[in-house]
């Protein structure tokens, strides 16, 4: 995958993995499932997943399968892609709210976040894995410390995902040195994680990584053909504290590093100029747009229109929960859409359709995932919405159903990788997972 993540597969975890709605090891089997009477695109029809991927959708398909779904009044449609996060911040939700950014971050969650254990963001991951899928995203892009517990909590839970270790070496020479061994060690060792996990380079922002450190991954991610995940040009004290230290705004300043180019994922990117625009579209850097974290926090606003009339690719993402202060991609929709028809006076300002896009269709481009549609030979990542649910009654249009009036409450089946992580609303083990996490934010605030 030019200038995209990196997927390791370790046969030994992946051979060894327990189907999610099975109460045996599975031996790289492939399972198969039937959805019988589904509404497509307006019309009724049978979808039939084999292994991974769509291999037949018609009306009344003559299929045998290992499960059946019998989904009348239900809607099949790609599940959401949420293209930046911070997921194992569950932990920290609404612990310190209503801050400006730079003092909410340095006073407050880095303090805490030094306490947090690799079991800690293990749990507080997996939390956030059953948040997501209980509101129908079924890949997230993530960015946060601890990595093997975030992996194994991935695994477990049967995701797929972008994994950034954080970088943070505020201009420590001593430390930017630590961050470069362990990052040349994590990606020279074969890795033993499943085949839905995909790695990346996760520079936290300009301002707590150095000048040095940025050229340095930069040009290791070209080595590893790996995508660079970074937060970019989210506040305005951001901006003027890069010119004062470099006398360039911060797209400006990257680019002067050769940092941009296609595999670059930047955050936010929000404090921007025509001509910084205009840089992103000719380096083909992928944005995110996090309209609720952005409102939250007074960012600012974002510029979907003009970024997008320039060619960039625009995904959607939530941030972490200490920040949103959840992970409904639903809501994220409806947010974005709305933010753009009250910021411009514009009521046609990023149509329902195109809010959907970003959710699916562009995060799939994002991370170079054949997914997005429900289609033959697409991946079987895919959602059954409840159409009896009093938020899609009556179905005049479903995508605008979807984007201005559902929740994930909506959603009745998650489907991912053609394994059912969720149907009827229930997922295996989700009170134990609260009951974990409900100890684990105890013990921790006792530290």
């Amino acid at each position: 995958m030019i200038g995209k993540g990196m997927s390791l597969t370790g046969a030994g975890l992946l051979f060894t993995s327990k189907c999610v709605f099975c109460h045996h090891l599975k031996t790289g089997c492939t399972m198969s499932i039937l959805i019988k009477n589904t509404l497509l695109d307006g019309a009724v029809v049978d979808v039939l997943i084999q292994g991974e991927h769509i291999t037949e959708i018609g009306p009344d398909l003559q299929a045998r399968a290992d499960t059946v779904i019998d989904a009348t009044d239900k809607a099949i449609v790609p599940s959401l892609i949420n293209a930046h996060t911070h997921a194992a911040m569950t932990l920290l939700r609404g612990y310190a709210d209503d801050m400006e950014l730079h003092t909410w971050l340095s006073d407050h969650i880095w303090p805490m976040e030094h306490r947090l254990t690799q079991d800690d963001v293990y749990w507080g991951t997996k939390l956030a894995c059953l948040e997501m899928i209980k509101t129908g995203t079924t890949f997230f892009c993530d960015m946060y410390w601890h990595m093997p517990g975030i992996i194994r909590a991935v695994e477990d839970m049967g995701l797929r995902a972008m994994l950034s270790s954080a970088f943070i070496d505020f201009g420590d020479a001593k430390k930017a040195a630590q961050f470069k061994k362990r990052t040349q060690e994590f990606f020279d060792r074969q890795n033993t994680s499943s085949h839905r996990i995909q790695f990346a380079l996760g520079p936290h922002a300009i301002y707590t990584v150095s000048k040095e450190s940025l050229v340095w991954l930069a040009n290791f991610a070209r080595e590893k053909n790996l995508l660079v995940h970074i937060h970019l040009a989210e506040t305005k004290r951001e901006k003027e504290d890069c010119i004062a230290a470099h006398g360039l705004t911060p797209v400006r300043f990257l680019k002067e590093l050769g940092f941009l180019g296609p595999n670059i994922l930047a955050a936010h990117a929000i404090w921007l100029d025509a001509e910084e625009m205009d840089i992103l579209g000719q380096h083909d850097v992928k944005v995110v747009h996090l309209p609720v974290s952005n409102m939250k926090l007074c960012s600012g606003p974002f510029p979907y229109r003009r970024l997008r009339d320039r060619g960039v690719c625009i995904g959607l993402g939530t941030d972490g929960c200490s920040s949103n202060n959840n992970l409904d991609m639903f809501e994220e929709m409806k947010f974005a859409a709305l933010a753009r028809k009250s910021l411009t006076g514009d009521p046609t300002a990023m149509p329902a359709p195109e809010a959907w896009v970003c959710a699916t269709a562009n995060g799939a481009k994002i991370f170079s995932l054949n997914a997005g549609r429900v289609e033959q030979g697409m991946l079987a990542d895919c959602l059954l919405l409840d159409l009896n649910h009093p938020q899609l009654v009556p179905n005049h249009n479903l995508i605008s159903n979807m984007v201005y009036a559902a929740n994930g409450d909506c959603v009745d089946t998650t489907i991912c990788a053609g394994k059912i992580l969720m149907q009827n609303r229930v997922v295996p083990d989700e009170q134990k997972i609260i009951r974990e996490v409900k100890a684990r934010v105890q013990a921790l605030l006792q530290r």
